[in-house]
């Protein structure tokens, strides 16, 4: 089946021409004609396999012309990031349509998105912080939202914002349509599409948590981080078959940490994004690594989600992650389009039962390897690996030598000063036995002969 095959215009269909898509994928073969339906839908495909055209082309088919001021179609993502990105996929597959498309989202002026939101707008992608912000100050009504689309709503409630994507849910009229796209499925994402859609149809092209054919995993055991940070540094210095890497850590201190150790041997190579860089820095490394200037970017999993970046060679997960849907989302951003990609796992021994979720989430085992004998074992732990320290011998209960003393106590004898008012009004009591007044003037005149 081609593009041509299904119900597109011709507009979606020169847009896609321009941008070389020839062949739907999977997902987007089998999502169009339930999306064109009408129907609640729920999608359930790997990352990488092309969700955002799958729900994007039938929402514009169906999309008519109008000059109104709100908005249509709502798209809710978790991250800055990829609202960015989803604006200008959409943006490409109108480029022969007359649609208004905005991307709102936190760290950023709210004031130049509410000037966005009062020109008008067709189609709004949002986070939902930055969406509600914008509700609360009628920048934005929900009243005329046909089409609502979640996208990684499993990261949206990790990420907190559950009361704001209720309230938004609420806002919202009735008689729409719902369409949910995600790579895992959870409990909290079953239960809010129990409460909010109507008999959603669910299309599974993979099972939830299965990973795409075309990416080698590899793991290797290493006792800390120092020696991962070695072995990095061993990897890396292969130029030739380490193209595009991006490394993956659980938390900011630790991308700081790893970056500081990567920047010393590859100064011009290096680049790091977190949720603690600002939105123009975030963007700007994206924009650097995507194009080829960094070769390496050191990422928190603000980037695992949805993200495309094309040519990812290697995808290295420094960390096990806590939660295997975390693994699934980190190693799809390579190997897309049906690329080859090579997904490389570091745990230590704390780790291994997250390695045996994950194991268990996909129904296989990563194949494990050798550390090169190259690579320098270290002894030396960081702040987090230290083993804290127990005083077995130290009693739970202070004895009397240590108790505190008694609240109050009188005072020493050079320090038992009366408070005489302050020096000046002493002075005038030596002087003229009695503070002046203003109402007796002849008084002080009197006493003092």
């Amino acid at each position: 089946m081609t593009f041509h095959d299904l119900n597109l215009n011709t507009p979606l269909l020169n847009a896609l021409e321009d941008l070389k898509f020839d062949t739907p994928t999977p997902i987007q073969e089998q999502a169009f004609s339930s999306i064109m339906s009408g129907k609640d839908v729920v999608g359930i495909a790997q990352t990488g396999t092309g969700k955002t055209f799958a729900y994007m082309l039938p929402i514009l088919r169906m999309l008519k012309y109008s000059e109104q001021k709100n908005p249509r179609v709502l798209v809710l993502v978790p991250t800055r990031e990829l609202a960015v990105q989803v604006a200008e996929e959409i943006g490409k597959l109108t480029a022969y349509m007359n649609t208004r498309v905005a991307a709102v989202y936190g760290g950023t002026n709210i004031n130049t998105h509410h000037q966005d939101m009062l020109q008008g707008q067709d189609v709004v992608v949002a986070t939902p912080g930055r969406l509600y912000d914008l509700i609360l100050r009628r920048a934005i009504q929900m009243k005329s939202i046909q089409k609502l689309v979640i996208d990684e709503v499993d990261v949206m409630l990790d990420l907190g914002f559950r009361f704001q994507i209720i309230n938004i849910l609420e806002l919202l009229p009735l008689n729409r349509q719902n369409i949910m796209f995600s790579a895992t499925m959870t409990e909290a994402v079953e239960e809010l599409i129990d409460v909010n859609f109507k008999t959603p149809e669910k299309i599974s092209v993979a099972i939830s948590g299965t990973p795409l054919e075309n990416i080698e995993q590899r793991g290797f055991k290493i006792p800390n981080f120092n020696t991962k940070a070695n072995f990095l540094k061993h990897l890396l210095s292969d130029k030739e078959t380490y193209t595009k890497v991006l490394i993956f850590v659980a938390y900011k201190r630790m991308a700081d940490r790893l970056f500081e150790l990567l920047a010393e041997n590859f100064p011009e190579d290096c680049a790091v994004i977190h949720s603690n860089k600002s939105q123009n820095y975030r963007l700007r490394s994206i924009r650097q690594f995507g194009d080829g200037f960094n070769r390496i970017l050191v990422a928190t999993d603000v980037m695992a989600r949805g993200l495309d970046i094309e040519n990812v060679s290697h995808v290295i997960n420094f960390d096990t992650p806590e939660y295997p849907e975390n693994y699934m989302h980190r190693i799809g951003r390579t190997g897309r389009a049906e690329k080859p990609g090579i997904s490389i796992l570091l745990t230590t021994e704390k780790e291994t039962e997250n390695l045996e979720k994950i194991e268990h989430l996909m129904e296989m085992r990563v194949p494990q390897f050798e550390l090169p004998e190259e690579v320098e074992i270290s002894t030396v732990l960081i702040p987090e690996e230290q083993p804290k320290i127990f005083e077995g011998n130290n009693p739970g209960k202070k004895g009397d030598m240590d108790a505190p003393g008694p609240a109050f106590h009188e005072k020493s004898e050079l320090n038992q000063k009366v408070n005489l008012g302050g020096s000046y009004r002493r002075e005038i009591a030596k002087k003229y036995k009695k503070p002046k007044t203003r109402g007796d003037k002849n008084y002080n005149k009197r006493n003092k002969k």
